[in-house]
Protein backbone atom coordinates (compact mmCIF):
# COMPACT_ATOMS: atom_id res chain seq x y z
CA UNK A 1 0.00 0.00 0.00
CA UNK A 2 1.39 3.34 -0.71
CA UNK A 3 1.79 6.37 1.55
CA UNK A 4 -1.58 8.64 1.19
CA UNK A 5 -0.62 12.74 1.25
CA UNK A 6 -2.98 14.21 3.28
CA UNK A 7 -4.52 17.71 3.19
CA UNK A 8 -6.25 18.77 6.72
CA UNK A 9 -7.43 21.47 4.36
CA UNK A 10 -9.44 18.68 2.10
CA UNK A 11 -10.92 17.46 4.84
CA UNK A 12 -12.58 20.59 6.35
CA UNK A 13 -13.73 22.02 2.89
CA UNK A 14 -15.19 18.90 1.16
CA UNK A 15 -18.39 18.97 2.73
CA UNK A 16 -19.50 22.35 1.87
CA UNK A 17 -18.02 22.48 -1.53
CA UNK A 18 -20.30 19.37 -2.06
CA UNK A 19 -22.87 21.01 -1.33
CA UNK A 20 -22.13 23.46 -4.12
CA UNK A 21 -21.36 20.60 -6.68
CA UNK A 22 -24.51 18.92 -6.21
CA UNK A 23 -26.15 21.97 -8.04
CA UNK A 24 -23.76 23.32 -10.00
CA UNK A 25 -22.72 19.82 -11.66
CA UNK A 26 -26.55 18.43 -11.40
CA UNK A 27 -26.52 18.33 -15.12
CA UNK A 28 -23.12 18.00 -15.98
CA UNK A 29 -21.58 14.21 -16.87
CA UNK A 30 -17.79 14.36 -17.17
CA UNK A 31 -15.65 16.93 -15.01
CA UNK A 32 -12.32 18.07 -15.35
CA UNK A 33 -10.64 18.49 -11.64
CA UNK A 34 -7.40 20.68 -12.12
CA UNK A 35 -4.49 20.61 -9.52
CA UNK A 36 -6.45 17.27 -7.46
CA UNK A 37 -3.44 17.74 -5.17
CA UNK A 38 -3.55 14.86 -2.38
CA UNK A 39 -5.88 13.13 -4.51
CA UNK A 40 -8.65 13.57 -1.76
CA UNK A 41 -11.19 15.76 -3.33
CA UNK A 42 -10.95 13.58 -6.04
CA UNK A 43 -12.00 10.72 -4.22
CA UNK A 44 -14.85 11.40 -1.94
CA UNK A 45 -16.50 14.07 -4.81
CA UNK A 46 -16.88 11.04 -6.97
CA UNK A 47 -18.25 8.35 -4.75
CA UNK A 48 -20.71 11.42 -3.46
CA UNK A 49 -21.54 12.55 -7.50
CA UNK A 50 -21.41 9.08 -9.13
CA UNK A 51 -23.70 10.50 -11.86
CA UNK A 52 -20.34 12.15 -12.76
CA UNK A 53 -16.95 11.22 -14.76
CA UNK A 54 -14.45 12.61 -12.68
CA UNK A 55 -10.80 12.84 -14.06
CA UNK A 56 -8.63 14.13 -11.73
CA UNK A 57 -4.97 15.90 -13.12
CA UNK A 58 -2.25 17.73 -11.77
CA UNK A 59 1.48 17.51 -12.72
CA UNK A 60 3.43 14.09 -12.68
CA UNK A 61 4.91 14.58 -9.41
CA UNK A 62 1.98 14.90 -7.93
CA UNK A 63 0.15 11.71 -9.26
CA UNK A 64 1.85 8.75 -7.11
CA UNK A 65 -0.54 10.48 -4.05
CA UNK A 66 -2.96 10.64 -5.75
CA UNK A 67 -3.25 6.97 -7.35
CA UNK A 68 -2.64 5.93 -3.38
CA UNK A 69 -5.93 7.49 -2.58
CA UNK A 70 -7.25 5.77 -5.69
CA UNK A 71 -6.31 2.77 -5.28
CA UNK A 72 -7.67 2.57 -1.38
CA UNK A 73 -11.01 4.53 -2.44
CA UNK A 74 -12.13 3.41 -6.03
CA UNK A 75 -15.06 4.07 -7.76
CA UNK A 76 -16.19 3.36 -10.97
CA UNK A 77 -16.39 7.27 -12.49
CA UNK A 78 -13.27 7.47 -10.71
CA UNK A 79 -10.56 7.74 -13.92
CA UNK A 80 -6.76 7.87 -13.28
CA UNK A 81 -5.30 11.20 -12.96
CA UNK A 82 -4.15 12.97 -16.28
CA UNK A 83 -0.92 14.92 -16.36
CA UNK A 84 -1.86 18.82 -17.16
CA UNK A 85 0.10 21.53 -17.14
CA UNK A 86 -2.33 24.95 -17.19
CA UNK A 87 0.45 26.32 -19.59
CA UNK A 88 0.01 23.54 -21.93
CA UNK A 89 -0.89 25.27 -26.09
CA UNK A 90 -3.64 22.28 -25.50
CA UNK A 91 -4.79 19.98 -23.18
CA UNK A 92 -4.65 16.48 -23.21
CA UNK A 93 -8.63 16.10 -22.39
CA UNK A 94 -12.42 16.43 -24.69
CA UNK A 95 -15.81 16.20 -24.03
CA UNK A 96 -15.95 18.00 -20.72
CA UNK A 97 -18.81 19.36 -19.84
CA UNK A 98 -17.34 21.10 -16.43
CA UNK A 99 -14.42 22.04 -14.49
CA UNK A 100 -13.66 21.69 -10.99
CA UNK A 101 -10.02 23.48 -9.41
CA UNK A 102 -9.65 24.18 -5.46
CA UNK A 103 -6.94 26.19 -4.06
CA UNK A 104 -4.84 26.61 -7.24
CA UNK A 105 -5.11 30.30 -8.39
CA UNK A 106 -3.48 31.55 -5.09
CA UNK A 107 -0.45 28.87 -5.65
CA UNK A 108 -0.32 29.74 -9.28
CA UNK A 109 1.57 32.31 -10.58
CA UNK A 110 -0.84 35.15 -12.22
CA UNK A 111 0.32 34.24 -15.96
CA UNK A 112 -0.43 30.12 -15.32
CA UNK A 113 -3.89 31.56 -13.53
CA UNK A 114 -4.50 33.15 -17.14
CA UNK A 115 -3.84 30.28 -19.17
CA UNK A 116 -5.78 28.23 -16.86
CA UNK A 117 -8.77 30.13 -18.04
CA UNK A 118 -7.50 30.22 -21.29
CA UNK A 119 -7.53 26.17 -21.36
CA UNK A 120 -11.05 26.46 -19.33
CA UNK A 121 -12.69 28.51 -21.92
CA UNK A 122 -11.62 26.56 -24.47
CA UNK A 123 -12.08 23.42 -23.16
CA UNK A 124 -15.94 24.14 -22.19
CA UNK A 125 -18.42 24.17 -24.37
CA UNK A 126 -21.69 26.32 -24.37
CA UNK A 127 -23.60 26.32 -20.71
CA UNK A 128 -20.20 24.19 -19.34
CA UNK A 129 -19.77 25.05 -15.94
CA UNK A 130 -16.27 26.40 -14.04
CA UNK A 131 -16.31 26.04 -9.99
CA UNK A 132 -13.24 27.41 -8.22
CA UNK A 133 -12.56 27.37 -4.69
CA UNK A 134 -10.55 29.46 -2.57
CA UNK A 135 -9.95 32.81 -0.74
CA UNK A 136 -10.22 36.01 -2.69
CA UNK A 137 -9.93 39.70 -2.19
CA UNK A 138 -12.82 42.21 -3.10
CA UNK A 139 -11.63 45.81 -4.16
CA UNK A 140 -8.06 45.10 -3.27
CA UNK A 141 -8.98 44.38 -0.04
CA UNK A 142 -8.68 41.23 2.27
CA UNK A 143 -12.09 39.43 3.71
CA UNK A 144 -10.19 38.80 6.95
CA UNK A 145 -6.96 39.03 8.97
CA UNK A 146 -6.15 35.52 8.90
CA UNK A 147 -6.38 36.19 5.04
CA UNK A 148 -3.77 38.78 5.22
CA UNK A 149 -1.69 36.57 7.16
CA UNK A 150 -2.03 34.06 4.75
CA UNK A 151 -1.20 36.19 1.74
CA UNK A 152 1.88 37.39 3.56
CA UNK A 153 3.44 34.37 4.42
CA UNK A 154 2.27 32.96 0.47
CA UNK A 155 4.32 36.20 -0.89
CA UNK A 156 7.50 35.10 1.37
CA UNK A 157 7.54 32.07 0.11
CA UNK A 158 7.23 33.35 -3.17
CA UNK A 159 6.76 36.30 -4.29
CA UNK A 160 4.70 35.11 -7.82
CA UNK A 161 1.91 33.36 -4.86
CA UNK A 162 -0.46 35.25 -3.47
CA UNK A 163 -4.41 35.47 -3.28
CA UNK A 164 -5.90 36.88 -6.55
CA UNK A 165 -8.36 39.94 -6.73
CA UNK A 166 -12.31 38.86 -7.57
CA UNK A 167 -12.14 41.67 -9.97
CA UNK A 168 -9.31 40.29 -12.14
CA UNK A 169 -10.55 36.82 -12.03
CA UNK A 170 -13.69 38.10 -13.79
CA UNK A 171 -12.32 39.83 -15.93
CA UNK A 172 -10.45 36.68 -16.80
CA UNK A 173 -13.50 34.63 -17.29
CA UNK A 174 -15.57 37.28 -19.08
CA UNK A 175 -13.25 36.91 -21.86
CA UNK A 176 -13.29 33.69 -21.99
CA UNK A 177 -17.29 33.93 -22.04
CA UNK A 178 -18.04 32.73 -18.55
CA UNK A 179 -20.45 34.71 -16.94
CA UNK A 180 -21.10 34.95 -13.00
CA UNK A 181 -23.45 32.18 -11.44
CA UNK A 182 -22.74 32.32 -8.11
CA UNK A 183 -20.56 33.44 -5.90
CA UNK A 184 -20.95 31.21 -2.31
CA UNK A 185 -19.54 31.83 1.04
CA UNK A 186 -17.72 29.09 2.73
CA UNK A 187 -15.91 28.15 6.16
CA UNK A 188 -12.40 29.86 6.69
CA UNK A 189 -12.89 33.07 4.62
CA UNK A 190 -13.12 31.37 1.42
CA UNK A 191 -15.44 31.18 -1.49
CA UNK A 192 -16.79 28.96 -4.20
CA UNK A 193 -17.13 31.13 -8.00
CA UNK A 194 -19.11 29.28 -10.14
CA UNK A 195 -19.00 30.32 -13.50
CA UNK A 196 -20.67 29.80 -16.57
CA UNK A 197 -19.74 29.36 -20.56
CA UNK A 198 -22.23 31.12 -22.24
Amino acid sequence: MRDKPFSRACENNKDPILKVLRRAFARATRVLEIGSGTGQHAVYFAAKLPHLDWMPSDLKQNHDGILAWIEDSPSPNLRVPVELDVRAASWPVDDVDAVFTANTAHIMHWPEVVHMFRGVGDLLPPHGVFVQYGPFNYNGTYTSESNARFDASLRATDPGMGIRDFEAISELAEKRDMRLAEDVGMPANNRTLVWQKT
